[in-house]
């Protein structure tokens, strides 16, 4: 909700541009932006040099950081120091980064994501947005339900889109992050283009710790990148607007291979002892045919062509191992999150939401969706 204490918004200008005109959006969740310093985070200080506290505009590489934008991209010094002293770095987040995450068996990694609530969400959710949801496929030659399920994993449909200043969880492992420092210093100084371009006060944008924003989760680089203005309305709003959003995710998706109307993935049987050498535990696109894979013992519980590339995948379930075949579009679902897992949870959610999605009367199916030459 839009903040009633709002004191008004900084805007970074290019010194060698005209002043553009101050916008903060009204779909960006803002927080009050007090006078003075923000309440200190209370977190012991982890690695790096973040002091609780302490303004990020007087520390000495966030002010060498200001000198490098102001050159290469002709910020405003002066307006981006102000914008750093009114933030400060969150010791919170060098914690949650640190904490080593927790391995989950893809039995328990699928109840989280794949479930009742997410499925009848994803199913609101597109019957509220299936106009738009078209659309995308029409332009991108993505399956409404795969935009749905990702919308759905990473955010339950706008419900947890994350309650970080991006600006301070981006400064915060940008210069107190030593393994990643080089990621997020850029991608901080795609946080800082992308406001500029948008209009939007820098202090204002919420996300996750990590510093990734809106229904679809975008990192800075791919909101530059991927991001599209969906409604046409002149701005990219990735947090309000799911016609953006959705637009945004698919065009990603086209961006990164995927391939219109070919399958994700097919559960498979295995049998003889020379289908292990074949399993892919790493991510990398998918080589070996569908033909060669049946030759090892390898068979399809669903027709596929035999030409198609594939790869052999093993998931830990209550039962015993699960064995899949994932394809080119299975691949270019873990270049949105780099596992496995996360792969295949977003392919079931989209399965199961489109089945239910289907049961409403007057649903359009996807199949019946014509594609855009």
């Amino acid at each position: 909700m839009k903040s009633p204490f709002l004191l008004g918004v900084i805007l970074l200008l290019s010194a060698c541009a005209p002043s553009p005109t101050v916008r903060q959006p009204p779909e960006i969740p803002v927080a009050p932006m007090p006078d003075s310093a923000p309440p200190p985070d209370t977190t012991a200080a982890g690695p790096g040099n973040a002091i609780p506290g302490q303004p990020l505009g007087s520390r000495a590489d966030v002010q060498s950081f200001i000198r490098e934008m102001s050159a290469r991209h002709h910020f405003d010094a002066s307006q981006l120091q102000a914008v750093f002293n009114r933030a400060q770095a969150r010791p919170s987040i060098i914690a949650a980064m640190s904490r080593p995450g927790e391995a989950k068996p893809w039995y328990a990694y699928r109840d989280i994501f794949v479930n009742a609530n997410r499925i009848q969400g994803g199913v609101r959710f597109w019957r509220a947005n299936a106009a738009a949801l078209a659309q995308a496929e029409r332009v991108y030659g993505v399956p409404p339900e795969i935009v749905v399920a990702i919308i759905g994993v990473e955010t339950q449909y706008g419900g947890n889109m994350g309650s970080f200043r991006v600006l301070e969880a981006l400064s915060t492992l940008a210069f107190d992050y030593p393994r990643r420092a080089a990621y997020f210093r850029k991608e901080l100084e795609s946080y800082l283009l992308l406001t500029r371009q948008e209009g939007i006060d820098p202090l204002a944008p919420r996300g996750s710790y990590a510093g990734a924003m809106g229904l679809g989760q975008f990192m800075p680089s791919s909101f530059l990148s991927d991001a599209v203005d969906f409604d046409g309305d002149g701005h990219r709003d990735l947090w309000r607007n799911p016609r953006d959003a959705i637009g945004s995710v698919a065009h990603y998706f086209q961006r990164h291979g995927w391939r219109a109307g070919e399958p994700v993935a097919v559960p498979a049987r295995v049998s003889g002892a020379r289908y292990p050498a074949l399993l892919s535990p790493r991510l990398s696109p998918p080589k070996d045919s569908v033909a060669s894979l049946q030759a090892e013992g390898i068979a399809p519980e669903a027709p596929v062509s035999g030409t198609q590339a594939a790869m052999l995948l093993e998931y830990q379930g209550r039962d015993g191992p699960e064995y899949w075949l994932g394809f080119d579009n299975f691949y270019v679902i873990t270049r949105y999150n780099h596992s496995q897992l996360y792969a295949m949870a977003v392919y079931q959610l989209s399965q199961a939401i489109r089945e239910q999605y289907a049961l409403y009367p007057g649903a359009v199916r996807p199949e019946r969706i014509a594609r855009a030459d």
